[in-house]
């Protein structure tokens, strides 16, 4: 059973409250800082009418492995289908002395840990770092640290006996989620009349916290506490997990990024890291400060800042922009943006159905999703940086809410995109700067989305990349003359079309495209839009056709499919990104091959 209670029980909530400011910490990732200490209330949208409640989601969920499950629970979360009771943060003080000088530091936390549904029927949710961090940053919020969740358990009037289960390969599962969370309830349901919903509880879980040693301990999950009645925790800090380990007994419960000092409205972050004052909130020293070339550049009101990326010539960034688009920047970590070379930025819109991790892709580890092995952007940006030595090479990942950007956009309309694109543009104020628009499967949504909110196409674009992704094309929405009226701009710009013959494809022995509805036919169709002005020279090799026009600033690659195999994502795989971004170059076909052996192999990260 789900908790449930009476519905004239519930809190009431209040109003969200802007966020301003933002800082880097290696241990905590990109942390949202709300906007000042005195907000009370998570920055989410109030909670849908159709939203499902705790039982239904953990039944809709309950087959899905831990990836898949918690694009759902974030979502979920984003969107507002939280319990009211959590939105409104609750004050912890802590006080302590700093040399001769005492302080008082007061943070605000949500007052029980993250649950999915209503406050009526509600399933609190185990989650790994990395969903949590993405629901930290939306909010304007962090996770605890090992001294906050002491504090926080020393203050909470009401403190509940912890219910372990006996360890099992099904600890990981929803199943045993929901039979945790059911005898939590049973707990809380009875400390209702003294302690309503919205007082500050502890003792129920395990808490997913920040720590100065996650800097060296990259890829693990810091767990702490799960305290009993008499203050003492079941679970001493851990960090022996991978953290992709999430079992029954996690919780995540959001600090708000902006505490109050003495008074006065302080970064939490800022506490963490200063060399003295650290004390007040980390009980294990201060956390390092990441030193920051672009920090301080502000996207959707947040100030931002850089952190070391996975190989020490990178550097990366993440931060969420509303509605619900979840950012990752990857950078060069070696030349600093100040110098001569232009930024050459590439936004990349994401399939279908994958995360931004699976997207940039890493070798596969035992229990791993398939998805993390079949694009490699990250490997493939990898080689052309080799290769390129005239610009710096930006990637932007821009992973759409729910995992599709065909349905934001029916959802969120197509006026928000160019506001998103002149925020990444932003990251680098003053600095010479060209862009590539680039997607794969239902990404090219997001670039049509940018091409039909704006009348004509800016000139900071130079290359437009379409990698099986056209299925938005329409001559009647303009697509066509846009095009042609930005390819006739200058020479510099470039049109790619990788596409390949989906109508002839089977899935469990059916065909599952229209050959006019799919990429094969939306592509032919542009092309011969183009071609009543651009003439087109046409070749077929192996079975590739290759169209061109303007010299090659135009190249449609159009691959025949007579054994009706699936090679939506293989097109990518197979050296498709790297392509897509050379073609019409002096460099196109240089050390690699399109559709050939994949070249980036030793680029892979962990």
């Amino acid at each position: 059973m789900i908790a449930t209670m009476s519905a004239n029980e519930r809190p009431v909530s209040r109003r969200p409250q802007r966020r301003i400011g933002f800082e880097s910490l290696i241990a905590m990732g990109a942390l949202l800082v709300a906007a000042g200490a005195s907000a009370q209330t998570l920055r989410l949208p109030p909670r849908p009418g159709n939203a499902p409640t705790g039982r239904a989601f953990a039944e809709s969920v309950a087959g899905l492995d831990r990836p898949a499950r918690e694009e759902r629970v974030v979502a979920e979360l984003l969107r507002g289908n939280l319990p009211d009771y959590l939105r409104r943060l609750v004050p912890v003080t802590l006080t302590n002395s700093v040399g001769d000088a005492a302080h008082r530091l007061t943070v605000w936390v949500t007052p029980d840990y993250l649950a999915v549904g209503s406050d009526a029927d509600y399933l609190l949710m185990p989650l790994s770092p990395m969903a949590a961090r993405r629901i930290a940053e939306a909010t304007g919020c962090q996770l605890p640290t090992r001294r906050l969740v002491d504090a926080i358990h020393a203050k909470a009037p009401l403190k509940l006996v912890p219910q372990p289960i006996p360890p099992s390969p099904e600890m990981t599962t929803l199943p045993v989620f929901a039979r945790h969370n059911e005898r939590v309830w049973e707990q809380r349901r009875a400390a209702l009349p003294e302690f309503p919903l919205g007082t500050l509880v502890a003792g129920d879980k395990k808490d997913v916290v920040v720590s100065p040693q996650l800097a060296r301990r990259p890829g693990k999950v810091a767990i702490y506490g799960w305290h009993q009645t008499n203050g003492v925790p079941i679970q001493p800090l851990y960090l022996g997990h991978a953290d992709s380990w999430v079992d029954y007994s996690h919780g995540v419960r959001l600090v708000a990024g902006t505490a109050n000092l003495d008074g006065e409205d302080k970064s939490l972050a800022e506490i963490l890291s200063d060399p003295e004052l650290n004390g007040l909130a980390s009980d294990e020293g201060a956390f390092e400060e990441v030193e920051s070339p672009g920090a301080g550049k502000t996207v959707e009101g947040d100030e931002t800042g850089w952190r070391p990326g996975p190989t020490l010539d990178e550097r990366i960034m993440d931060f969420t922009l509303n509605p619900g688009v979840r950012v990752h920047v990857n950078a060069p970590g070696g030349v600093p943006f100040n110098e001569a070379r232009r930024i050459h930025l590439i936004l990349y819109a994401l399939p279908n159905g994958n995360t931004i991790e699976q997207t940039v892709g890493r070798r596969l580890l035992p229990d791993d999703d398939w998805h993390f092995n079949i694009q490699h952007i990250g490997a493939q940006m990898r080689w052309l940086r080799q290769r390129e030595t005239n610009e710096v090479l930006v990637v932007a990942y821009l992973e759409a809410a729910g995992l599709s950007w065909p349905a934001w956009v029916r959802k969120n309309g197509v006026d928000p995109i160019p506001g998103y694109v002149d925020r990444l543009c932003a990251l680098f104020p003053g600095k010479a700067l060209t862009l590539t628009l680039n997607g794969h499967s239902g990404g090219g949504r997001f670039i049509f989305g940018y091409l039909d909110a704006l009348d004509r196409i800016p000139g900071r674009v130079e290359r437009i990349a379409f990698l099986d992704s056209d299925y938005g094309y329409s001559k009647s929405a303009g697509h066509a003359d846009k095009l042609l009226t930005w390819l006739r701009s200058t020479p510099r710009n470039h049109l790619c079309v990788l596409a390949y013959q989906d109508y002839l494809a089977l899935l469990n022995g059916k065909t599952f495209v229209s050959e006019a509805g799919g990429t094969w036919g939306r592509s032919l169709a542009m092309k011969a839009d183009l071609a009543e002005t651009l003439p087109f020279e046409s070749s077929v090799e192996n079975g590739l056709q290759t169209h061109t026009a303007l010299g090659g600033q135009v190249v449609f690659l159009l691959k025949e499919n007579p054994e009706k195999q699936i090679l939506h994502t293989v097109q990518v795989e197979r050296n498709g990104f790297i392509h897509s971004m050379l073609t019409g170059t002096p460099a196109e076909g240089e050390g690699y091959e399109y559709l050939g052996s994949r070249v980036y192999d030793a680029f892979i990260q962990p």
